[in-house]
């Protein structure tokens, strides 16, 4: 505190307090003016960041490497361009997330986003989907493409109730039957130790039909009941059979197709829903072009699969004689007819079977 004694030295102060006071204020305002100078250049040099990543967290059985993930590759870096970077997908290739079973309850709690599924997959998630597996129905590949083309709206509607966008089709392919003895007609499989997919009510139905007692497991445990004699005849398509190794313990693929394996990419609503509307569309454009893509090369990669089995040993038993295929398209008949009320209903089958016959006429 200032004295108010008058003498020399308190005069001196009392001159100096002024300009000392006016110095203070000088340098607060400079002080200021700095801050204010930082502040702003602050603002001004942070950079814009963009939202932050959505991922997609994807699961498939096919491995690192193979046709399919080489595909799924390519759509996830268009679909990253498409959207500056903001949408990502994240794979979990090889069956590392486990059997569609296990797959499908990690999507419903949110573990994961979308993936690549078989029939039996998709059939867990809206049964009826499996009328596009009935075996012994379609001839050839075109009929199929036709068929699928005319149903994809209905199913997408259909697998929208359930919480699932329908990206695009990606059959599996024809299926054969793969055993350690050729199968010349209908009653060489009532012998056989033959598999079942475990919980595959299309498949069990045709075994009944068939003659054929199954064992019921998951596709995991094949290889080793194989390996150990506990079977010796499974189903399935030959890039299927080459790359579980099944054709390794095996010694003929009947050239008599069982049926063509359906299969599709869903991804979850929930997930699909926190992208952007123009996020989505780029999602639905590029997953479309990608796998339609990838049905032509999984085509190719079946035929290539079974030049490369046939070199390693395997050998092909030939076509049954035609009153014997006609056998087995009156067990597919029957096997219509027996889940028609059941797993699909009679009408959804008759718009199949109309578009199959359109095509045909």
């Amino acid at each position: 505190m200032f004295c108010s004694d008058r003498n020399e030295d308190n005069t001196k102060r009392s001159t100096r307090r002024p300009a000392r006071t006016r110095f203070l204020c000088i340098a607060c305002g400079i002080l200021a003016s700095l801050l204010f100078a930082l502040v702003m250049w602050t603002v001004q040099a942070t950079p814009v960041y963009a939202a932050s990543k959505t991922y997609i967290k994807f699961s498939t059985l096919a491995p690192e490497g193979s046709s399919w993930m080489n595909r799924m590759n390519t759509l996830s870096a268009e679909v990253d361009k498409a959207t500056n970077g903001e949408v990502a997908f994240k794979f979990y290739p090889g069956g590392v997330s486990g059997d569609e079973i296990d797959v499908i309850r990690k999507m419903r709690i949110g573990q994961l986003h979308a993936a690549g599924f078989t029939g039996v997959g998709l059939g867990q998630i809206l049964p009826e989907v499996r009328v596009l597996d009935l075996p012994f129905l379609f001839r050839d590949d075109k009929e199929i493409e036709h068929v699928y083309d005319s149903m994809t709206e209905y199913f997408a509607g259909q697998f929208e109730k359930e919480g699932y966008v329908l990206l695009g089709w990606v059959p599996v392919g024809w299926i054969h039957f793969f055993s350690q003895k050729p199968i010349d007609n209908i009653e060489d499989l009532h012998d056989k130790k033959a598999w079942m997919w475990e919980g595959d009510p299309l498949v069990q139905e045709t075994y009944k039909h068939l003659g054929v007692t199954p064992f019921p497991m998951s596709i995991t445990d094949v290889l080793l009941s194989l390996q150990t004699g506990m079977l010796d005849t499974v189903y399935a398509s030959p890039v299927g059979a080459l790359a579980l190794q099944w054709f390794t313990k095996v010694r003929y693929m009947s050239e008599l197709r069982m049926g063509n394996a359906t299969g599709a990419v869903l991804m979850t609503t929930r997930q699909f829903k926190k992208l952007s509307e123009s996020q989505q569309k780029a999602v639905r454009d590029i997953s479309r072009k990608n796998l339609k893509k990838l049905v032509q090369q999984v085509q190719q990669d079946n035929d290539r699969a079974i030049e490369v089995i046939k070199k390693n040993g395997l050998k092909v038993a030939p076509m049954p004689s035609e009153a014997e295929r006609q056998k087995f398209f009156d067990v597919g008949e029957k096997v219509r007819k027996g889940l028609a009320g059941n797993l699909f209903d009679q009408k959804l089958l008759d718009q199949v079977l109309t578009h199959l016959n359109e095509f045909r006429s």
